[in-house]
């Protein structure tokens, strides 16, 4: 069995999270940095962890790297791998750059050094080279700088991780799927325990959460990068799918809940839904917000409130954040509640004390997961 290295990155903020299902995927070397976790296994765990991450953003096989000052570097770095040993000279490829600190002046050029030297390793094996798609490539090739080095990966794979494929509809500013599974993950929210999203937009969290409670694999109805490799052979990753599918449950109505003041966002909602197959699994509701009561004397209350670009936006969120402490209080005791936002002014302005705020990214949009745990006549905040 040859044993690889691997680099998962993650949002910001779900490294832990990450760490831990990579370890029950049985993950070994697991490392966690800053935007990702490192681990080892064989190309069977590489296809295990791309079909069964709820966290993950990709996996990056790990091909070498070395000391980079310079495009010389790089390009030297680049000829040194054995490309055509990973995939076969008809598939098209990639290459995208990611740097902190790097004296190297262009991105794009060193994505062109390390396109030429893959394209000279193929033409020195056997006379062609292999062509180039930005659009969709087979094999996706990925270069981090740092201020002296530089690694080579390749992508396993290909789509981001957080594209399930069962999104059919999105509102402004979606979250992302492996967003989503972290938080209610970080919310200590379990499968049976009551959840309820009072502002659910497109069903993000519903569907991760039906997702967890059925025990459905998150990459189940998608292709994947690796699937383009020379490594790849068909029986096992069909064998590892069907021990998936075996391991499911069958959709049966969950105690999970979601509402939406907005039609259009409930209608989004429901073609999620439907798409991935949990139409008859989760209940909806047309119903602002401070309107929806607990369908349960106890359980987990997460949502991603919308937070305002426009000054009148701004406006209306600073009215609606004490209303929604007011809310907390007199109706959710025995709960805890969870709001991701980038807007930080609902901290002070929910007048309620917090008992965590997790700093995490939705892409590039530093937010904050603020939790509070509703007990009667607690949580006040002068």
């Amino acid at each position: 069995m040859h044993i690889d290295r691997f680099f998962a990155p993650c949002p910001r903020g779900l490294e832990g999270v990450l760490a831990e299902e990579l370890d029950a995927l049985g993950a070994s070397a697991i490392e966690s940095a800053d935007g990702g976790v490192g681990f080892a296994g064989d190309f069977s765990l590489m296809m295990r962890v791309n079909l069964h991450s709820r966290f993950a953003s990709r996996i990056l096989w790990r091909l070498g790297g070395g000391r980079c000052r310079t495009d010389a570097d790089l390009y030297r770095i680049a000829m040194g791998i054995d490309w055509p040993l990973l995939f076969s000279v008809d598939r098209t490829i990639k290459v995208k750059t990611d740097a902190i600190r790097s004296p190297l002046k262009s991105l794009e050029f060193a994505s062109l050094k390390i396109k030429d030297a893959v394209c000279d390793v193929f033409r020195q094996r056997g006379g062609e080279r292999p062509s180039v798609d930005t659009r969709a490539p087979d094999v996706r090739i990925h270069a981090f700088l740092s201020a002296d080095t530089a690694t080579l990966y390749l992508d396993t794979s290909g789509e981001a991780l957080f594209k399930r494929g069962w999104r059919r509809e999105t509102q402004d500013a979606p979250l992302r799927e492996n967003l989503a599974a972290g938080i209610l993950r970080l919310s200590g929210w379990t499968p049976g325990t009551p959840l309820l999203d009072p502002m659910c937009g497109s069903g993000t969290f519903l569907v991760e959460a039906a997702d967890m409670a059925l025990n459905r694999a998150p990459g189940r109805a998608r292709s994947f990068g690796f699937e383009n490799l020379n490594g790849f052979i068909p029986a096992r990753w069909q064998a590892l799918r069907a021990e998936a599918q075996a391991a499911e449950r069958k959709p049966v109505p969950l105690p999970i809940w979601g509402s939406d003041r907005f039609g259009p966002a409930l209608d989004s909602a429901q073609r999620n839904l439907d798409a991935a197959g949990l139409g008859n699994c989760i209940q909806l509701a047309c119903r602002d917000v401070l309107e929806v009561r607990p369908p349960a004397d106890h359980g987990v209350l997460v949502c991603n409130p919308p937070y305002g670009v426009r000054l009148d936006d701004q406006d209306r969120l600073a009215e609606l954040y004490p209303r929604l402490g007011d809310w907390l209080k007199q109706h959710w005791a025995g709960w805890d509640a969870f709001f991701l936002t980038a807007d930080l002014r609902l901290a002070k302005l929910i007048r309620l004390s917090a008992s965590r705020r997790t700093p995490l990214f939705n892409g590039a949009l530093e937010c904050r997961l603020f939790a509070y745990k509703m007990i009667a006549g607690g949580n006040r905040r002068p």
